[in-house]
């Protein structure tokens, strides 16, 4: 990529707003801000429009509204996605909608060699859908696996079960999955 001309699109998928709710969502926000100069990358960012852990843009500083489901902040095109309040589900339904929100716009906008990056494993039974629709956009599927979701005691047994194996899934097709621990990396061998 002749870095003076081509820009690399990422479209940042799983984190529910840029800021400080979680991990990823810290993790999104230092990221857009550390690359907020480099006119070289695009980053594009679904975040969460409704319920718990929404974005709101109001409390950061540098947001230039697009329309009521767009914004910038540190020169990342930031959408909301409304999400029905559908108790747990509605992380599934968040990033189904979400990865969806992303090949549509990679197809209007004619976007080449982009990068799809999903934080989190919800979505097993449909990553292959996402994955193939992805590739034939031209793109790739990277994807930061959250870890251990699968063991932690707040979820019941058959929710358990499906986190392990919706990781399973998302991992196996994944053109790169980019560990933030080695325990995390030696589980996804």
């Amino acid at each position: 990529m002749d870095s003076r001309k081509e820009v690399q699109h990422v479209y940042l998928v799983g984190a529910k707003s840029l800021g400080a709710y979680g991990g990823y969502e810290t993790f999104v926000y230092k990221l857009t801000e550390y690359h907020q100069n480099k006119e070289n990358i695009k980053y594009h960012v679904a975040c969460k429009a409704n319920g718990d852990g929404c974005m709101d843009e109001n409390k950061f500083e540098g947001v230039t509204k697009i329309n009521d489901h767009e914004f910038e902040l540190h020169n990342a095109h930031c959408f909301k996605i409304n999400i029905p309040q559908i108790g747990p589900a509605q992380a599934i339904y968040y990033d189904v909608a979400a990865l969806k929100a992303c090949c549509e716009h990679i197809r209007k906008n004619h976007i080449p060699h982009p990068i799809v990056y999903i934080m989190a494993c919800r979505i097993g039974p449909f990553a292959g859908h996402f994955y193939k629709e992805i590739h034939k956009l031209g793109g790739k599927v990277y994807l930061n696996p959250d870890g251990h979701e699968w063991m932690r005691a707040k979820w019941s047994a058959p929710i358990r079960k499906y986190w392990k194996i919706s990781e399973q899934m998302m991992v196996k097709y994944c053109d790169l999955a980019i560990c933030d621990s080695v325990n995390i990396s030696k589980k996804d061998r």
